[in-house]
């Protein structure tokens, strides 16, 4: 896990990131003239006709439904609803809307760029599950090679960098993933910009759910 930095090292190594611009997931940050930010989704860029917000709480809504009006659980997916620009003051309002976009992300990233993330093989996360959630543990390799490389894929699936390992012999997640997965260096939109990686420590409960219906199924 991550140990929690203060805001001032979160919104420092922001400011260290951002420079004229930069993404993050699927959001695109923009330095504005007069001073402050403005967010929008990577593919609104060049767009003009745009729906404006001015408080980093309604990242929460924005972020809640994807284009189609259905549920968000997973909010590193690549299913963030497009047609909104937010607008913020200064770096301690993005940094709020960015926690709201991606939660805990910005937490995660500022320990890894200072040294300090500790990362949680999969298996340590399976072991550590309790009632309902125990059976996850019983998962195969095989198993886990399939479903990981379904479930966390950057196409469709989950715009995180992974950092953790399959197990305690640092056998990679999954073989179905390609290494720039792995490579906090690569954005995992496959754009190719200037992005803060959502580096993933550990298995998020959506996998850890995901692994327990694998396992029921049979």
């Amino acid at each position: 896990m991550a140990t929690p930095p203060g805001a001032d090292a979160i919104e420092q190594a922001l400011e260290r990131e951002i420079g004229d611009g930069c993404a993050i997931g699927e959001i695109l940050i923009r330095g504005v003239a007069s001073g402050g930010f403005a967010l929008c989704h990577r593919d609104d860029g060049g767009a003009g006709k745009l729906r404006d917000f001015d408080d980093p709480i309604e990242a929460i809504a924005i972020a809640k439904f994807d284009d189609h009006g259905r549920y968000r659980p997973l909010k590193t997916a690549p299913t963030l609803r497009q047609g909104w620009r937010l607008k913020l003051r200064d770096v301690s309002e993005l940094r709020r809307a960015l926690d709201y976009f991606y939660p805990g992300r910005l937490c995660v990233f500022s320990a890894w760029k200072r040294n300090r993330l500790q990362t949680t093989p999969l298996r340590e996360t399976l072991d550590r599950q309790s009632g309902m959630y125990r059976v996850a543990a019983k998962i195969s390799d095989e198993q886990i090679n399939d479903l990981v490389g379904d479930f966390c894929r950057s196409d469709g699936g989950c715009l995180r960098t992974i950092l953790w390992k399959r197990d305690g012999a640092g056998a990679v997640p999954s073989s179905k993933l390609p290494s720039l997965k792995f490579d906090p260096a690569h954005h995992q939109t496959g754009r190719g910009e200037h992005a803060i990686p959502l580096v993933c420590q550990e298995a998020c409960p959506l996998l850890v759910n995901a692994a327990r219906e694998v396992v029921r199924a049979e």
